[in-house]
């Protein structure tokens, strides 16, 4: 079982998020849990505009007390190809047609870019990105600024599929697919990263019994919960046939406070398809002898003798830990628990 190498401090967390329902219940759960800080959301384009995800952020800080935390408005649009979202998975309004009311307050005057820059050289280090929709924000700080790669404690992409089938076309994941172009600036960049991907939160869901213990809290977190879920499970029951849902977002927040969820995880570099019909899909080879030579006495063991590596090829791409099981009941427990908080 994987450890958590960083200081058992609180976790201060930068949320990059497209804010729609499984992006809240994820903000519920970081939200809820007491060795969390979240201490800024910064608004991308994917299920939503990016405009009304920075609106939805703001809902869900101030149901949980948390005013004063800052949002900032994201990318609009992907680096390369036209704005696509997903209404029909999680309502006009993001949060399963619920029509909440508008937030107190607005998102601040800093893009959300330029905040995660800012925040990361103010706090050296410190910052855990959560990155729950497309990656374009980071690909953009990243292009502006590659020494962030240096600056951050770690990154958690909720994103990606190794074996498991695509969501939004045959091989690619939704996160992915709706900006390839950023994803593969964030895989390839040297600082600590996972991808959670569909083939730990497909498996990992809300099901029957844990909606109804939900339901029974009482709480205002929970009450939420259960009335943007019900457009959500409308949504998964014509693919699951039960009323149940995958925990995307959510599973990804735990990992990144919680990395003992992960109970066997693949640590390799991550090529993203960039053209044709695979565009968005997530490439990896788990061919143990092809891992990267970690010197050139090795290389030149593997090939056999004095051959050179391809012109511009690195020595050393960058790897990713790729959870391919966890301990899903667990988290959802511990889900449900954050639920409780707030009365």
């Amino acid at each position: 079982m994987p450890t958590d190498p960083r200081p058992t401090s609180r976790h201060k967390i930068l949320l990059d998020a497209d804010v729609g329902i499984d992006d809240a219940i994820a903000m519920l759960f970081l939200a809820g849990r007491a060795d969390a800080e979240i201490v800024g959301v910064g608004s991308v384009h994917g299920n939503i505009p990016s405009e009304l995800a920075a609106a939805n952020a703001r809902r869900l800080l101030e149901l949980c007390g948390l005013d004063d935390v800052p949002v900032a408005i994201g990318a609009r649009r992907p680096m390369a190809q036209p704005l696509a979202t997903a209404e029909w998975v999680h309502g006009a309004d993001g949060l399963g047609n619920t029509n909440r009311p508008a937030p107190r307050r607005g998102p601040t005057g800093e893009d959300a870019v330029a905040q995660m820059l800012r925040l990361t050289r103010e706090a050296p280090g410190e910052i855990d990105i959560v990155a729950v929709g497309p990656l374009t924000n980071l690909g953009l700080a990243l292009c502006i600024d590659p020494s962030i790669a240096g600056r951050v404690r770690s990154v958690t992409v909720m994103g990606g599929t190794i074996i498991h089938e695509g969501n939004a076309s045959a091989t690619g994941e939704a996160n992915i697919w709706h900006d390839p172009e950023a994803a593969q600036l964030v895989f390839s960049a040297p600082w600590p990263a996972t991808m959670v991907g569909l083939d730990v939160t497909q498996v990992t869901r809300l099901r029957s019994a844990e909606l109804a213990e939900i339901e029974g809290l009482g709480t205002a977190r929970s009450r939420f919960a259960i009335e943007i879920l019900a457009h959500y499970l409308d949504v998964y029951q014509r693919t699951f046939g039960a009323r149940e849902c995958p925990l995307h977002d959510p599973l990804a927040a735990g990992i990144s406070v919680d990395p003992s969820y992960i109970t066997d995880a693949l640590r390799l570099a991550i090529d993203v398809s960039l053209a044709g019909a695979n565009r968005g899909q997530t490439v990896v080879d788990r061919r143990s002898w092809m891992a990267p030579a970690t010197n050139e006495a090795e290389r030149r063991e593997r090939v056999g003798g004095d051959v050179g590596a391809p012109k511009g090829a690195s020595a050393a791409p960058a790897l990713v830990t790729i959870p391919m099981r966890v301990d899903g009941p667990r988290f959802v427990r511990d889900l449900i628990d954050t639920l409780k908080v707030g009365g």
